[in-house]
């Protein structure tokens, strides 16, 4: 590999730094590689598809890891984390391949504005937005893939292209919600939202009050405006008691008594919620910012009718969590000229999380199976996990056009996501 001309660093098995280098932010997951770059550059990006395509090889991109799946085996790994210039200018943020979230809303935050970031300022904006994107104002603005406006992209070819809905309409659609296995993005280009207020926090009871939380949980999200997202957790920190709780954001100086069902609820152990400046969205969940091992599972839920016997009858141990996410709003409305992403039908979605072990995979199988009348099947991209396949985030026409699209602009694999379309 020493005929790359890389301005960042490359690092080969045997090299001092290799093994921590190939680790990806979810050190639960063991990525096998032929070399890793970490690219300083879009040059860089260019040299490293150009070089595997001239031998044969794949290049996968990482830029902060949380999506890792371990389809990796004999993979290039370029990570990007280094190219992370950020601007913002007429409401417009441009964001290299390794920009977080948190460092958007920082920037967005004195504007009274907003990207469309989940739970985790540490998550970066490409790999999630190429994934679609499932945010905390999605019910008001939709997926975070259908906010972006262009994409500066490596081919498989690797020439450098700036890819938008006129210069390559087809390409655009795919990774707007369809992935990485296309070309390798070195930065995206996305509409900001109005965010000149916002209302949000957790409140937090004993597990002995889930079953009421979670009737308050189901008749809150009935009737809530677009405005509104709330979501139920069950949490079970190890050693600990369990708890119940509910995270909540409100796009507004105040929800009113939007959320007055929670109020009556006797026992509050916390009550976080307050007015926020949007930089301060990740403390809502408090999520970990530095590099753990864990699994999980998400599924869609068509209904919450009988999802309650199933979560509440009996302690989550060993999970960490199981959250309960409400969805709609325009996450179910087709975007005018969206991508890849589509459109959820589902209303809520569950997501169950632990530390990795045995116990844990045979709980989450358990809880999966049991909810299995509850849930739809299909699961977002942006939510795959390892052992998963891209085949479970699509419609079959959209999973048929996608696979047309990779075998058109990258028939020889240069380019491989974390969940290939043709597997």
């Amino acid at each position: 590999m020493n005929t790359m001309n890389i301005n960042g660093t490359v690092l080969l098995p045997g090299d001092a730094g290799f093994d921590e280098a190939r680790k990806p932010w979810n050190l639960a997951v063991d990525q096998p590689v032929r070399a890793v770059i970490e690219a300083a550059d879009a040059d860089d990006v260019a040299a490293a598809v150009s070089y595997a395509r001239l031998n044969g090889l794949a290049v996968t991109a990482q830029p902060t890891g949380h999506g890792a799946s371990g389809d990796t085996d004999g993979t290039i790994l370029l990570k990007t984390a280094r190219m992370n210039s950020l601007t913002i200018e007429d409401g417009i943020a441009r964001a290299g391949a390794g920009v977080k979230w948190g460092e958007v809303l920082a920037a967005a935050s004195p504007l009274g504005l907003t990207g469309l970031a989940g739970s985790s300022p540490v998550v970066g904006v490409t790999g999630y937005t190429l994934g679609g994107g499932l945010s905390w104002f999605g019910r008001k603005y939709g997926f975070a893939a259908d906010s972006v406006r262009a994409f500066e992209a490596v081919d498989a070819t690797g020439d450098r292209v700036r890819v938008t809905a006129e210069s390559d309409p087809e390409l655009f659609w795919g990774l707007r919600g369809g992935g990485g296995d296309f070309a390798l993005v070195t930065s995206v280009e996305f509409d900001l939202r109005p965010a000149p207020f916002l209302y949000g926090g957790r409140m937090m009871w004993p597990v002995e009050r889930a079953q009421e939380v979670f009737e308050a949980f189901v008749e809150t999200t009935a009737e809530a405006p677009e405005e509104l997202t709330v979501w139920f957790d069950l949490l079970k920190f190890p050693g600990g008691p369990g708890f119940v709780a509910v995270d909540s954001t409100f796009l507004g100086e105040h929800p009113g008594d939007l959320l007055r069902r929670f109020d009556r609820i006797g026992g509050t152990i916390s009550d976080t919620r307050r007015p926020m400046p949007v930089a301060e969205l990740g403390s809502i969940c408090a999520e970990p910012t530095d590099p753990s091992a864990g699994t999980g599972r998400f599924e869609l839920l068509t209904g919450l009718e009988g999802v309650a016997d199933v979560l509440l009858g009996a302690p989550i141990d060993p999970l960490i969590s199981v959250q309960v996410r409400h969805l709609g709003g325009a996450l179910a409305r087709p975007a005018e000229g969206g991508g890849a992403a589509g459109s959820l039908a589902e209303p809520y979605s569950v997501y169950m999380f632990g530390r990795p072990s045995r116990e844990t995979a045979e709980r989450i199988a358990g809880l999966t199976k049991e909810l299995v009348p509850y849930t739809s099947g299909c699961k977002p991209y942006t939510m795959l996990a390892q052992g998963e396949q891209a085949a479970s985030a699509f419609p079959a026409s959209t999973l048929a056009r996608l696979r047309d699209l990779k075998r058109t602009r990258n028939p020889h694999g240069v380019i491989r996501a974390n969940f290939p379309v043709l597997a």
